[in-house]
Order: structure tokens, then sequence, then C-alpha cells
């Protein structure tokens, strides 16, 4: 006999503003325990320091959090020049100091060179392995080592606030870019060193601080028992896969694991000139059901909601 999972079966989205020195985990689990869900995760992590969008998914929809992780994400952060620390935040221990302050001019003059596709180097502190190890664990323990560049987009970089001491920012970058890198990058390249002091998400995937609710206000509102209006239908996390629309007795086969055929013109043309082994959204009476790939003019199963 099947063990009874602990909780209720609570599915959806739930759009956290986080704030200074929560861990992302940790914040997953109080959301959990509020909302007494069988289970949670995030969509992607922000370190103690930032604040601002975590998207925290509870039951069926966990199984959608690949795609909001994979999504872009929007960040607005402030650069100290004239410092560079170890972890190229606040947080960590200054290692080198510079006099030089860039002017306006030298700032924007260089952020042409952070736009569209470049190379990255993450911070030391970070949770990149090297040799299995992860970089934050080797820094810790005074260990000598490298961080390979990889590849990131910048589709946007603003230039908000700038004064000699400091400059502000907002960025959109795909998913596993680090600010801090490019806050350290950009005061290298205006001649100076600089490293993070504030930094908050404005939006995670298809999520928007609009949506976000702080932990208090939850809380709160939990004690009057009307948490329900926080959450979120899982499929606004698919937001821009192609959808389809099925017949109750199709869904029925879906559910079931078989695939059904394109048959209607409606679905069809609603698909458009899809590629093999592409992503369908696929709902019944307007509720989601299913993930699916379209494969030979039939629409195959692979990840089922239980709602």
């Amino acid at each position: 006999m099947a063990r009874r999972k602990r909780g209720q079966p609570v599915h959806g989205w739930v759009i956290i503003d986080k704030s200074t020195g929560l861990q992302s985990t940790e914040t997953a689990n109080r959301v959990r325990r509020l909302f007494d869900a069988q289970k949670a995760g995030h969509g992607g992590t922000l370190d103690p320091l930032a604040t601002g969008v975590l998207a925290v998914a509870l039951g069926e929809a966990t199984k959608t959090v690949p795609y909001v992780m994979d999504g872009p994400k929007t960040y607005q952060f402030t650069v100290a020049f004239g410092a560079a620390t170890d972890s190229d935040d606040v947080e960590g221990d200054v290692i080198d100091t510079s006099d030089h302050r860039p002017t306006e001019a030298d700032v924007r003059a260089v952020m042409g060179g952070f736009l569209g596709d470049i190379m990255q180097v993450p911070p030391r502190v970070s949770a990149i392995k090297v040799d299995g190890e992860r970089a934050y664990d080797l820094a810790r323990d005074g260990e000598d080592f490298e961080l390979a560049a990889r590849p990131m987009t910048v589709y946007r970089l603003e230039l908000l606030q700038c004064s000699p001491e400091a400059a502000r920012f907002e960025v959109e970058a795909t998913k596993g870019f680090y600010v801090r890198a490019l806050a350290r990058d950009i005061a290298l390249a205006c001649g100076t060193l600089g490293h993070v002091t504030s930094l908050r998400r404005l939006a995670t995937g298809p999520f928007r601080e609009s949506q976000a609710v702080s932990l208090e206000k939850l809380e709160e509102v939990g004690q009057e028992g009307a948490l329900i209006e926080f959450l979120t239908d899982p499929i606004h996390a698919l937001a821009g896969i192609p959808a389809v629309e099925l017949e109750p007795a199709e869904a029925v086969r879906i559910r079931n694991g078989n695939p059904v055929s394109l048959v209607r013109r409606s679905q069809i043309d609603k698909l458009g000139d899809l590629d093999l082994d592409s992503e369908v959204v696929l709902t019944v009476q307007g509720q989601l059901l299913a993930l699916a790939r379209f494969e030979a003019g039939q629409l195959q199963p692979f990840r089922v909601f239980n709602l």
C-alpha cells in the first residue's frame, strides 16, 4: 500500500518578495509550511544579500520549475567603486583598493561591451563546480583555482544613476548570469575596482515584482485562512509555449500516457509550423493537463499534471 504524502494537495506558484538575509531554500520551506503543501521548490536561487522576486512552486507546479529557471532574469543593482572584495559583493572581505573614480561618461562608454553575447567569469565565491568541488568551498579553504569564462547573453543594460562613488544599473540576462561578476567587470573596464552593495531581482521568467508578496504579509494572511488568493496557476510558468485544448476523451488518453492525433483543423492551425520534438501545452476545459512533444502528427505526453 502506497504511503500517504504528508500535507495537502496544493498546486501553484507563490511569488515572494524575498527580504535580505533569507536563504532561498529556507524561504520555499516556509511557504510550503504556510500552505501545508506536500512539496515545494523554487525557480532560481537568490543570494541572501539579494531581495526581490523568488518564485516558489507548490505541488504539481514543481514540474514546471525548469521552465522558470530557464527564463531570463531582470535585476537592479548598485556598484560601489574603489574596492574589490573576495566575493564581489559587500559581504566579502576587501582584497584591493583603487583611488580612481570613473565619470558617468566613462561608465556609459564601457557598457556596450557587456551587451549581447558575452563571456563571463563567475565570482570565486559561487556554486560553480571545479573538479567536483564548489568554488565557494575552495575559496573558503584558500585554494588556488581558476574559473573558466562561460557564454552569457545580456538583453538589456541600463544606467539608472551614477556618481563618483557608485552607479546603479538594471540588467536583463540569461539564466546563470552573475550580477556580481558584471559589477566587477564594469569597474575593471572603467579602470577601477568595484563590488555589489545592493541587488534586487525584478523578474524571473514570466513572474514580475508586481506579483510578489512578502513572507511577513503571507504569514499575516495565513492566520486569516486567505492564502489561496496568492496562488498562481501552474500554467503561467509555461507562457510562450503553444497550447492545444483537448476534448475530454482525448484527455483520458493523455492521462494514461498515450498520444493523441492532431485531427482537428483548429488544432493544426493553432500550432502553426512546429518542428519535430517541439513542446506543446495540453489543456482540458481550460485546465493544465500535460506537456507533450509534437511527433509525426501526434502529441506525445511526457509530463502529466495531476491537478
